[in-house]
């Protein structure tokens, strides 16, 4: 090789290295042209409930606009097809990034593999139990691991919708300051009104839905000192004599004190909710959720939400399902957003406070529920904020849905009705529901 040529090349490959090291190079960004950010598209699943959608929404906005690369895709089903979506698209890995899941659900799918655990650089389950109460968080609490947060305090037990018009009308003390169940019932009766052809037109207190009677069940059990679950803790112990007095108290508020007809007011005719919307109940008893809805379907109607007294003991003592919770589902592509915008939703405590206003449902952190804004916007909590700390996690129950609306509820009715004695629809309840753990091994 010549002197010039090696000269030469010499010279190609110094220029070559200082272009290199200038920004020359055509595959590198100058410092001022940084990378495009990938595009993002999260999908969310929720179900259709309006408060609950209005208070998402604003939240999603809000977090797109803090990060411009990412599109929350919002999609919502009525409550039979979410439930149904949930059940068949989770097993089959073909679901939404991101899912506000029924309280009760979230342990099912975990124990599959659908789930993602959350990731300790986002939250621990240490600081979890610092920031959220006990019956909520154990929604999302899975063999010692957490797979969600929790939104929400899921609340069937311990307040009931009234009507002032209708104490008003048949001269009961307004606002009722009940310090026993006895002292409900006779009001109730009181404002019972039963037509001349017999039938009762206006239900003192409206309290055989599906929802109550499971719940109020669990909870007579609990008060009384019993455990429904089995030593094994995984079958129940449904006919013990805890289990048949609540039963028979139940019973006896219908078919002694006559305050509700069963076969007018139940689950399927005249739904707690909508009869008292209707001012066909005096007293409804029903969770503190449907505040928010009812004053977007019935905004004329006026209404107080307030304090029941334990059903049988003298102090409250109750289980809940948890909670919806946002969870993130294992085939999710974009894990670290999903878990971002779950954090902003979930543990975020002004995005909390938001969405519990807006949505009035019960806080499950507790910093929400000691602020005052909380109460600002939904007074009507205040009958519930104080038992929180007594509610506990209803544990694993195999199939809840099946426990509470084809095997608790259903029996507890015909009991109410008076096809069934408090003992045969306790030996029942008890039979079906070891038959489903069984079955389930």
């Amino acid at each position: 090789m010549s002197k010039r040529i090696s000269l030469i090349l010499s010279f190609l490959v110094i220029a070559s290295v200082l272009l290199t090291a200038c920004g020359g190079g055509a595959e590198t960004p100058a410092p001022d042209q940084p990378a495009v950010e990938e595009k993002i598209e999260i999908r969310f699943w929720g179900h259709q409930a309006p408060a609950f959608n209005e208070a998402n929404q604003a939240k999603f906005d809000e977090f797109m606009a803090q990060n411009p690369n990412v599109t929350i895709k919002y999609e919502t089903f009525p409550w039979d097809v979410f439930i149904q979506t949930i059940q068949t698209s989770l097993p089959a890995g073909n679901t939404a990034d991101l899912i506000l899941i029924p309280g009760g659900y979230t342990c099912r799918y975990a124990s599959g593999g659908q789930l993602l655990e959350v990731p300790a650089d986002v939250m621990t389950l240490a600081q979890a139990e610092e920031v959220f109460f006990h019956a909520p968080l154990g929604g999302q609490t899975c063999d010692g691991k957490l797979y969600g947060f929790p939104a929400e305090y899921n609340l069937e037990y311990g307040g009931a919708y009234v009507n002032p018009a209708l104490f008003e009308a048949a001269g009961v003390p307004y606002p009722p300051q009940w310090k026993t169940w006895d002292e409900v019932v006779a009001d109730a009766k009181k404002m019972t009104t039963v037509g001349a052809d017999g039938v009762m037109t206006i239900a003192g207190m409206h309290y055989t839905n599906s929802d109550q009677l499971f719940t109020y069940f669990l909870a007579g059990i609990l008060e009384q000192g019993g455990n429904y679950f089995a030593e094994d803790g995984k079958h129940f112990n449904f006919n013990s004599p805890e289990a048949v007095a609540t039963i028979q108290k139940l019973m006896d508020m219908a078919q002694v004190d006559g305050i509700v007809d069963p076969i007018i007011f139940n689950q399927d005719s005249e739904w707690v909710g909508d009869s008292f919307a209707q001012g066909h109940n005096a007293i409804g008893v029903l969770g503190s959720w449907y505040v928010g809805d009812a004053k977007l379907a019935y905004p004329d109607l006026v209404f107080d939400y307030v304090a029941l007294p334990p059903l049988m003991g003298s102090e409250h003592k109750f289980v809940s399902v948890g909670g919806w919770g946002y969870v993130v589902g294992k085939n999710t592509k974009h894990a670290d957003i999903a878990w971002k915008l779950a954090a902003f939703l979930g543990a975020d405590q002004d995005n909390v406070l938001f969405f519990n206003s807006k949505s009035a449902t019960i806080p499950a952190m507790k910093a929400v529920a000691e602020d005052p804004r909380y109460l600002e916007g939904a007074p009507f909590a205040n009958a519930v904020l104080p038992i929180l700390d007594a509610g506990a996690y209803q544990g694993y129950l195999t199939d809840p849905d099946q426990l509470a609306y084809e095997i608790v509820y259903p029996t507890i009715l015909d009991a109410i009705q008076g096809t069934l004695t408090a003992q045969e629809a306790a030996d029942s309840i008890n039979e079906a529901a070891n038959a489903m753990v069984d079955a389930a091994e």
